[in-house]
């Protein structure tokens, strides 16, 4: 049942980075084998210039296995693992990097310092997690949000996320993105919380005029499928042809995209969205080409 798909970066998203040019961004706790090899192909694209952080001496034995050439990008030597994230925040505080992507750091410890309020990261909308989900490299991606962050969002969280995700859709060129609101029904049951979120939402995303069509709740194969969304009787503008699944929970989100990967060979492009610099927060466990990916989604979430 596994895949043995080679998971691919789309063209699209590469397509849409390629406007930004040689981006400065932070690669927090460099100096191993696969952030390495994400990285390298992300300068091969021009989409970066990156600044290393880490063990000096485990950043250029990985650059020489990779027989990668990296004299003319700077190296910030800190040997010590948990300390990486804080000078990755500092030099974005301080306008020197507009990305930070994560090396082989626990993800918390890189975020806890994201958020603290010294840097001044933090913008106008929480921050919230999207992934761009693609099977082949054309084609048309489906957006999952919040999958890797928000771990339980009420209302007031949910309508920040939704935000986000409309930002971040007109920036692939979806001008209308149209957004489901992911429940496991589509009707709304007060013994099903979420569904009763998705209704409220709904109404906000009208009340505040929206530039999205925003509807819930809807279960998975009313979002995706129009022959589901018709024999159940469904008509309305996003049912069976979302653009993008707001979760109700991180479980549901981070579920849906790792079958999506395993499953289908999917390429996963996650970013962290929302503050005043994207951040890059791949798996330990994905594949370079999704690593590239992502870089390519915080490149097109820059403003």
């Amino acid at each position: 049942m596994l895949s043995n798909k080679e998971i691919v970066c789309p063209n699209n998203l590469l397509d849409f980075a390629h406007k930004k040019k040689g981006v400065k961004v932070a690669v927090v706790n460099a100096g191993k084998p696969l952030p390495m090899l994400s990285v390298q192909d992300a300068v091969n694209e021009n989409l970066i210039e990156p600044i290393f952080i880490g063990d000096k001496n485990e950043i250029n034995k990985c650059a020489q296995d990779l027989k990668w050439d990296i004299s003319n990008f700077e190296i910030i030597h800190e040997p010590v693992e948990n300390n990486t994230a804080a000078i990755a925040a500092k030099l974005a505080s301080e306008g020197k990097v507009k990305i930070i992507v994560k090396g082989h750091i626990h993800t918390d410890i890189l975020m806890k310092e994201v958020l603290k309020r010294e840097y001044d990261l933090l913008g106008k909308t929480r921050l919230s997690h999207i992934w761009h989900m693609t099977v082949d490299k054309n084609d048309k991606p489906l957006i999952i949000t919040d999958g890797a962050l928000n771990v339980l969002p009420n209302v007031k969280t949910k309508m920040h996320i939704l935000k986000n995700v409309i930002n971040f859709s007109k920036r692939i060129e979806i001008e209308r993105p149209k957004i489901a609101l992911l429940s496991a029904t589509e009707e709304v049951l007060d013994s099903v919380p979420s569904s009763k979120d998705a209704a409220e939402i709904t109404k906000l995303a009208k009340e505040e005029n929206l530039d999205a069509d925003v509807f819930g709740p809807l279960a998975f194969d009313n979002c995706v499928s129009k022959k589901s969304a018709a024999i159940k009787g469904i008509k309305n503008e996003v049912a069976g042809i979302a653009d993008v699944l707001l979760v109700p929970s991180v479980e549901t989100g981070n579920s849906l995209v790792k079958m999506m990967i395993y499953f289908c060979g999917a390429c996963a492009a996650g970013v962290v969205v929302g503050g005043k610099v994207p951040v890059v927060i791949t798996s330990r466990s994905d594949e370079a080409q999704a690593r590239l990916a992502s870089i390519a989604a915080a490149v097109v979430a820059l403003d």
